[in-house]
């Protein structure tokens, strides 16, 4: 009898012998979910961004509860991708959230074979000095029939995907300005 009693609480019996045959309503509930909700309806806010992970830039709604995103799903004002996202859009919320996420800057030291950590001001401060070493080194002034060429060929810049049209404008104006020639982006939006 209490076996009978199991199989008639289990959600497929509900299903094959109850009025639910494709399992769409009462024979898919259970007391468990009947007490759950979504975690979109305990957010205290909700931010708009674009999914990092490629040139398409699918409109997302970040959900955050107590300091703390807690869903990441598609946005449906987003006239690009009208709230769908694929497969790795839909799992960016690990991209935050992951308890393997790097926060500290990692810095292995040339011929080292340990990392360390490094606060952030030091590391800007050694990728600065490393830009202007490189910079100092390589400049050309004018080539060898005295023609103006205020250039490096020391430096250079590669844009991904997840810059804007907007941001690489902004680099490629600074590594310009710096006097670099080489600079390519893969901004598509």
């Amino acid at each position: 009898m209490g076996v009978r009693r199991w199989v008639e609480r289990w959600p497929l019996y509900r299903q094959l012998t109850g009025t639910d045959p494709l399992g769409r309503g009462a024979a898919a509930k259970s007391a468990r979910s009947l007490t759950l909700t979504a975690r979109t309806d305990t957010a205290d806010s909700v931010a708009r961004s674009v999914c990092p992970y490629c040139a398409v830039g699918c409109g997302q709604r970040v959900y955050v509860a107590d300091g703390q995103v807690t869903q990441i799903e598609g946005d449906p004002d987003s006239p690009i991708s009208r709230g769908r996202l694929c497969p790795k859009g839909a799992a960016s919320k690990s991209l935050v959230t992951s308890p393997l996420r790097q926060t500290t800057v990692r810095y292995r030291r040339p011929y080292g074979t340990e990392w360390e950590d490094l606060d952030l001001d030091t590391a800007m401060n050694m990728i600065a000095d490393r830009v202007l070493a490189a910079r100092d080194e390589t400049w050309e002034d004018r080539d060898d029939e005295g023609r103006p060429l205020n250039r490096t060929l020391g430096i250079s810049s590669l844009g991904g995907a997840t810059l804007d049209n907007e941001e690489n404008y902004l680099i490629k104006k600074l590594f310009t300005a710096m006097g670099a020639l080489q600079i390519e982006n893969q901004a598509r939006i």
